[in-house]
């Protein structure tokens, strides 16, 4: 991008929030700026879910509720619309009938975005997304630090014999390569499991794990500073599946778990990531129909906004 002053949201003391367009954070589109430092990009996806399904509809709702951001963070004192260019770059068509060729076409379209050098903000769809967006910015930083906040494991081997789900990107992604297995974290995880060798084999990757109640009983400052440490200075993905929040602070998700994260914990566990070297992230498995007063994408829109605002940050630092 060029040093020219990114053009920001739509004024709301001009035009109402719930008026016009719904792009993420009523920012332009990608196609009126020409290119974009941060690139928000849809992925509407959902045939590799497991359970609840209607995360092909998430981007859009987390769109919709993103129309109360406002251009100042006070949490990290920036305003990162004016740091960088920050545009919506719509949505990567999948094949929802082949989880193959979806998964293909988000490496490619991922691909595409990342040559112009564009860091990458994708509003999912389920969690499969994970593995063609991390192929893509493995290509250009080779293997990254990984960050992974989510109720579950998602290293799993195969579900019904299928390798490619929402439970098993992380395996595939390990097992690909294309991870830094010296710097794997989950954040958030809890509830029941298949068997004391799903906790087995995600140590044998590589994974370190922070649970809910570590959460809970460490605090985040605590979390966040032993995060930071693992995560060094490493190129660094972080992937949110939503339901790393308790049901009560994101009921719209496709496989709830009772005891998580409340959506303060998580938004202050990502400010305190400021200053990492983050390159892309993605929050995932919004389900807008299991939603209630737009709770679930309230709090998805928000945790992006933290994410991006991080990336600008970083972006305007290095010029």
């Amino acid at each position: 991008m060029s040093s020219a002053q990114p053009r920001g949201p739509v004024d709301s003391s001009q035009v109402p929030r719930y008026a016009g367009p719904a792009t993420f954070a009523r920012l332009p589109r990608l196609d009126e700026v020409g290119a974009a430092d941060v690139a928000v990009v849809g992925v509407p996806f959902d045939t590799g879910v497991s359970y609840r399904p209607g995360a092909r509809f998430g981007g859009n709702a987390i769109r919709e509720a993103s129309r109360l951001l406002r251009p100042y963070n006070p949490a990290q004192d920036a305003s990162p619309f004016e740091l960088a260019q920050v545009a919506d770059a719509g949505d990567i068509a999948a094949n929802p009938f082949d989880i193959g060729e979806a998964v293909e076409s988000v490496q490619a379209a991922a691909d595409d975005l990342l040559a112009t050098g564009a860091r990458l903000m994708t509003l999912g769809g389920d969690h499969t997304i994970a593995l063609p967006l991390l192929r893509a910015v493995a290509r250009r930083h080779g293997p990254v630090a990984l960050l992974h906040f989510d109720a579950h494991l998602d290293t799993w081997d195969t579900y019904f014999g299928a390798a490619y789900t929402h439970g098993t990107p992380f395996r595939r992604a390990v097992e690909e390569g294309i991870l830094d297995t010296s710097a794997l974290s989950h954040v958030g995880t809890r509830g029941p499991l298949y068997g004391r060798k799903d906790l087995d084999d995600d140590a044998k990757m590589g994974f370190g794990i922070v649970t809910s109640a570590d959460v809970m009983r460490r605090g985040v400052d605590e979390v966040v500073q032993q995060l930071r440490e693992r995560i060094g200075d490493r190129p660094l993905y972080v992937s949110v599946d939503i339901d790393v929040l308790d049901p009560a602070h994101a009921p719209g998700t496709g496989t709830p778990e009772a005891g998580g994260l409340t959506s303060r914990e998580l938004l202050e566990i990502l400010r305190g990531l400021a200053g990492r070297h983050l390159v892309s992230a993605d929050v995932v498995e919004v389900a807008p129909a299991y939603d209630h007063a737009e709770i679930t994408a309230v709090a998805a829109s928000h945790t992006a906004y933290e994410l991006t605002t991080i990336m600008a940050r970083q972006i305007s630092a290095t010029r």
